[in-house]
């Protein structure tokens, strides 16, 4: 299954929320695992490989979590602008503010409410993934002109590796 990139319109849907935890969520959670480790991501939304399903999945502090219909359930009033980048636009990052500390709720595999505590790159990563839920790519969090700069320098790359 291939990662979307940046100009595939299922990156900039709205992700529609799992009503029932089945098999079917349960093999598209492995598979989104296992899609996410072979790009050597930190996490992966579903939107990201064409399912318009809130889910995200995460490898950070030496663990793997699964989030279903996840939620921001705190955000710190502290901020931190740190280097981002994404595996829906490869090869361009750019410094991005996000808060230095989020907590995030939601169901894991067996349907279970979990909630986690992120600092630092897994409060990046959480917030991150939750952008994607909502058809939002880091990119849209720099200023115009920046942005601009980016998807140029995303094409430029795209057509060099296609030659």
């Amino acid at each position: 299954m291939d990662i979307r990139t940046y100009g595939d319109s299922a990156l900039r849907r709205k992700a529609e929320p799992i009503d029932v935890i089945d098999d079917d969520v349960r093999n598209l959670c492995q598979l989104m695992i296992e899609v996410m480790i072979r790009a050597n991501g930190v996490g992966l939304a579903a939107p990201q490989i064409g399912v318009s399903k809130r889910i995200f999945v995460m490898d950070a502090d030496d663990e793997l979590y699964v989030f279903i219909n996840p939620e921001l359930v705190e955000l710190s009033e502290e901020t931190e602008e740190t280097t981002e980048g994404c595996l829906s636009v490869p090869g361009v990052d750019a410094a991005v503010t996000r808060f230095s500390r989020v907590v995030v709720e939601g169901l894991n595999l067996d349907g279970e409410r979990v909630q986690l505590e992120g600092r630092g790159i897994t409060a990046r990563a959480i917030q991150h993934e939750m952008d994607h839920l909502n058809g939002n790519l880091y990119i849209d969090h720099v200023s115009p002109a920046r942005r601009q700069s980016l998807i140029k320098e995303f094409l430029r790359k795209q057509r060099e590796e296609d030659k």
